[in-house]
């Protein structure tokens, strides 16, 4: 669902851009209520997965397109939906910035469509309230399900609100916001499914590293991250690096939710490339160990962040 440069105006890449520095600005006062022992391996460690993950295109049976996960729920579930929306952030910058995937104008969008609807929105909303404690394998999944459904929905929707406000092309609103989300709804059920199978694994072998029964409720505390949560988050570790490194093997060559819309109205996916390649460093992952790169990266960028964030909070204590 990454947006290009060629669906944006600059005034609504302006508008989107201020909202998105202002969530962001909002992220990082809430994350600092949570204990730093815990919230930045967690973020770091997520974020490199959810990269990875995001690099799989999974195919769409029936359409000629593909999707991917976007990562906001799960994120949420785990280190809650500002720590999760902060998480996201950066990893869609690190797409924009290093990768070409998402425009530099578009980014603005792109982190409003993408994080704030899925960290922000479905996350709280939809998933939280279903799934309760965590307890219940069933309400996991159908928090999950129902919820990535629409944080994707709620992207098309913009997706399509941004394109028609920017005047900048000639889709057709009714037939391009009925493409979109078509296409995405299905795209969500997948990572609905995917972000349960996940969840259900956390709540059944360390059921307290689930937001909801953890980091909420230690607010303020410092506890030492026990033997078990390292081995949790070595697994997410060798999952990224398995995704990262066997995405092109895995990964479909159909067009995405977005450049499948796009062709279907026009006949060419072109105005869908979310790509600028001139100024990106590995444009369109064009290398093997892009995906274990952009992950190292998402990480230490992560650290960083996290480091101003609670730095800032020692000083004005």
């Amino acid at each position: 669902m990454h947006m290009a440069d060629a669906l944006v105006s600059p005034a609504v890449a302006a508008v989107a851009g201020a909202a998105a520095v202002a969530l962001i600005a909002v992220a990082s006062k809430r994350v600092k209520k949570i204990d730093r022992e815990e919230i930045v391996p967690l973020m770091g460690v997520l974020g490199a997965f959810v990269f990875a993950a995001q690099m799989i295109n999974f195919s769409i049976p029936g359409t000629g397109s593909s999707g991917h996960i976007i990562g906001g729920v799960l994120l949420a579930a785990l280190v809650g939906p500002w720590a999760g929306f902060i998480t996201l952030c950066s990893v869609l910058i690190i797409q924009c910035l290093i990768f070409a995937d998402g425009g530099m104008m578009a980014l603005g969008c792109n982190i409003i469509n993408m994080a704030a609807m899925s960290c922000l929105v479905a996350a709280p909303l939809v998933y939280k309230p279903i799934a309760g404690n965590g307890k219940s394998v069933w309400k996991i999944t159908l928090g999950a399900v129902l919820a990535s459904i629409v944080g994707l929905e709620l992207g098309a929707l913009l997706v399509t609100a941004e394109t028609e406000l920017s005047g900048v092309t000639a889709l057709p609103a009714k037939d391009f916001l009925g493409l979109m989300t078509s296409i995405h709804l299905a795209i969500g059920a997948v990572e609905g499914v995917a972000t349960a199978v996940v969840l259900s694994f956390v709540a059944k072998y360390k059921p307290d590293m689930l937001y909801c029964n953890s980091l909420e409720e230690r607010s303020g505390e410092h506890h030492k991250m026990s033997k078990k949560t390292k081995v949790i988050l070595g697994c997410f570790i060798a999952a990224a690096i398995v995704m990262a490194v066997g995405f092109t093997w895995f990964a479909s060559e159909n067009p995405d939710g977005l450049e499948w819309s796009i062709a279907k109205i026009t006949g060419d996916t072109e105005l869908g490339v979310a790509t600028v390649p001139g100024t990106a460093f590995m444009p369109d992952y064009d290398s093997t160990f892009a995906g274990v790169v952009g992950g190292v990266i998402v990480m230490v960028v992560l650290w960083c962040v996290c480091t101003l964030i609670f730095r800032k909070k020692k000083r004005i204590a």
